[in-house]
């Protein structure tokens, strides 16, 4: 079965993506319809408003310059824009440039499970949601028929190992851990053990969320990924970073030192429903040109999306019909 297989139909995700980004949409929607009111064109003023709108919901500086840049050059190509086409020409313009920003090869992640065992390796500072992020992407693979091996390689915090088990029971996946205090490395080279042993096809290891100085991260993590290639060659295949969206700026901080401290190649954005900061996953996939995977819409175990840049932008800055 196909990695997009793994998820919620078209419709489902659509409602689930809808209902998660509401708090973001009213907040930007409305204060784009401000923004337009009463005026017939895009003009100089409303640029301005939109930039304003755009960076104090969390786009970003320089991604919203970009935005801006490309507006301007389409009012200026078709000289004549309807301001009540803003929210249109919005969608077309940033879903244009988050498609140039990502790498052609990347787009596909159907082809990531050609591996065997594939192994993820997780990163992320403690409470952004990087333990439920792993129960559910292993409830997506489990449900989908693929065996799944966990690693508990935060042992950091015995809540980490803790957590991990009830995610492993409730997606009917084991959990290879230690005692707390045990050597992260060597909890990931058993668990690589087993998965080949168990001729698993996932295998995904959690890894200590402490942002420590960037020597020590990279150290850290470096370790783990020598110790894992001794089982598998190319181990991991991917090293995924989970960032709070609700954090807005502080998940652009985060991505910084953990994309410094490591081979970042794809991220995962979490709690987009209990924010009005959702226009941070615009500014994140275009400032780092690494992919955002998943995105976290809600609380339910199913309730992680493959990341559809055109869905997503789409639904931001849908009417909410108000």
């Amino acid at each position: 079965m196909a990695l997009f297989g793994l998820f919620k139909s078209k419709k489902e995700s659509k409602e689930s993506l809808d209902k998660g980004l509401e708090k973001t949409r009213e907040n930007v929607f409305s204060k784009i319809s401000r923004a337009v009111a009463g005026k017939s064109r895009v003009d100089d003023d409303v640029l301005d408003d939109l930039e304003e709108i755009l960076v104090t919901s969390d786009v970003g500086v320089d991604t919203t310059l970009k935005v801006i840049k490309r507006i301007e050059a389409r009012v200026s190509r078709d000289k004549y824009v309807n301001a009540s086409e803003l929210n249109q020409i919005l969608q077309e313009e940033i879903i244009a440039l988050l498609d140039e920003n990502v790498d052609g090869e990347v787009k596909n992640f159907e082809e990531a499970l050609k591996k065997k065992p594939y192994v993820i390796m997780v990163v992320g500072v403690n409470g952004v949601g990087k333990t439920t992020t792993i129960g559910k992407l292993s409830n997506q693979f489990s449900r989908a028929g693929k065996k799944v091996v966990i690693g508990a390689a935060d042992t950091f915090r015995a809540a980490a190992i803790d957590q991990l088990k009830v995610w492993g029971e409730r997606a009917n996946v084991p959990v290879i851990a230690q005692s707390m205090g045990s050597d992260p490395a060597s909890v990931a080279f058993d668990t690589l053990q087993s998965a080949v042993t168990q001729d698993a096809d996932v295998v995904i290891i959690d890894t200590a969320g402490r942002l420590h100085n960037k020597i020590g991260l990279m150290s850290e993590l470096s370790k783990i990924k020598r110790v894992m290639q001794k089982v598998v060659e190319d181990a991991p295949h991917e090293i995924l970073l989970v960032l709070d969206a609700s954090t807005g700026q502080n998940a652009f901080e985060q991505a910084k030192q953990f994309v410094a401290a490591t081979e970042v190649n794809a991220l995962a954005l979490t709690k987009l429903d209990g924010t009005a900061k959702g226009g941070v996953v615009i500014g994140i996939s275009d400032q780092f040109k690494i992919p955002v995977k998943y995105i976290g819409v809600g609380e339910k175990i199913d309730d992680l999306q493959l990341f559809d840049r055109k869905a997503f932008v789409e639904s931001l800055f849908q009417s909410t019909g108000k």
